[in-house]
């Protein structure tokens, strides 16, 4: 009896993990002041509603941890929060306005590299695509208003037009040379990292998106925009759950 109790549940997962299913996608998480893994609920609506099956991922302390969940997952969205720490491009702390989790870094950066080994589908927003562009080895403002003065509104919510690169993937999903966006970040990529393509900029020159063969990487929040009724952005997150079939 204590063989087949043991041996029954691994047949059973094999015959799961075989079977057809829609992908599994993980999502980063913030943390509360308290510790606990916290996600707005419109990054797993977004994945949910573009046939996915959204994954919170709580932090990892290891490679190996960070590993051990990418073999169980078919993509990764890095989500928005924190600043990223500047020590990672060889800065100091510019000043009050950046805050930064060392747990939460450590976590991401684990899970990014993780991610690049195994050259699965990324998607990166907001802090997601200011944390690839370091990992990558690119750097970043750590505060617009006072690095870049005259620059637009970029925080809060306010919405700027963006210009699309020819052939970017948002180009081709809306077939478009600009689109509306939101903004709720106060940093941004300074240093494009080698290797990526920068995709979409708004007209005071901040990078909006970025792209890899396996990154795609966006400043804005496509997911708040859907869930406020911006049908149009399910399109986005629908053509990166279609990666997963190629």
């Amino acid at each position: 009896m204590k063989r087949y109790l043991i041996l029954l549940p691994a047949i059973l997962i094999v015959v799961a993990c075989s079977s057809p299913k829609a992908p599994l996608i993980g999502i980063t998480c913030s943390r509360s002041t308290s510790g606990a893994t916290t996600l707005a609920t419109t990054y797993t609506e977004a994945i949910s509603k573009a046939g996915g099956v959204p994954v919170v991922i709580p932090t990892v302390s290891t490679r190996e941890e960070a590993d051990a969940i990418l073999c169980t997952l078919d993509g990764i969205v890095f989500s928005g929060g924190e600043d990223v720490n500047p020590a990672w491009y060889g800065e100091k702390i510019l000043n009050e306005t950046v805050h930064i989790d060392s747990v939460r870094d450590r976590s991401d950066s684990l899970l990014a590299r993780a991610s690049l080994t195994s050259g699965k589908p990324i998607l990166a927003i907001c802090r997601g695509a200011q944390l690839m562009n370091v990992i990558l080895g690119g750097s970043l403002y750590q505060d617009i208003p006072t690095q870049i003065p005259g620059a637009d509104s970029h925080g809060g919510g306010a919405r700027n037009r963006i210009g699309l690169e020819e052939g970017s993937v948002l180009g081709r999903i809306y077939g478009l040379d600009s689109l509306e966006v939101n903004s709720f970040h106060h940093q941004a990529v300074k240093v494009p990292a080698p290797g990526i393509r920068v995709t979409a900029r708004s007209a005071d020159g901040i990078v909006e998106a970025f792209e890899t063969d396996r990154i795609w990487a966006v400043q804005f929040h496509p997911e708040k925009m859907l869930h406020s009724g911006e049908e149009k952005w399910l399109e986005f997150f629908k053509e990166y759950v279609r990666r997963f079939g190629k």
